[in-house]
């Protein structure tokens, strides 16, 4: 079987010159591709104590998911502003060029619930740094991050210090 590395499709210079876009469409197109990711990002959760996987909208659905199925664990989506129907927290942070809002119900986490995080991907820190935000305005405890990609030349572990972060890719350029 391929290494997980081998299933990311690299795009140079998209969506501008200078940057690779790491393409997962390959990875979760592929059986074998989508089995490796979420086996070895569920495996980096191994001994870690918590209730709830969170999501956040839409590819940590994809890995998240499957992940809370497995475990045993509830799954909580992470979505974008206005797309939850109940009372909601939510948090804003910078895009490259403006803002976005992520949203939790506000009955989702119950203060003292341990929670991870999955995502996709890790870049400047901005998206998973709003979701702890809230998780812990809820009374929940960030256990942990797990992503598929991390972009280690954006310094998104800076963002997240004090955390315990983890990805099953690290990419060392942006």
């Amino acid at each position: 079987m391929k290494k997980l590395e081998e299933y990311v499709r690299s795009i140079p210079d998209y969506p501008k010159e200078g940057i690779i876009f790491r393409d997962i469409t390959t990875v979760i197109l592929d059986p074998d591709g989508l089995r490796t990711a979420i086996d070895d990002m569920q495996a980096k959760l191994e001994g870690v104590d918590f209730d709830l996987v969170l999501g956040t909208e839409s590819r940590g659905f994809i890995f998240g998911m499957p992940i809370a199925y497995n475990l045993h664990k509830g799954f909580v989506p992470v979505r974008k502003k206005g797309k939850l129907p109940c009372e909601t927290v939510s948090e804003s942070y910078d895009l490259e060029y403006g803002t976005a809002t992520l949203e939790i119900h506000k009955d989702a986490i119950k203060p003292g619930q341990k929670v991870v995080i999955i995502d996709d991907l890790m870049a400047t820190g901005g998206t998973a740094k709003a979701v702890i935000n809230m998780v812990e305005r809820l009374g929940g405890k960030v256990e942990k991050l797990v992503f598929l990609i991390e972009l280690a030349g954006l310094k998104g572990r800076e963002k997240l210090a004090g955390y315990s972060v983890d990805s099953a890719i690290i990419y060392e350029g942006k």
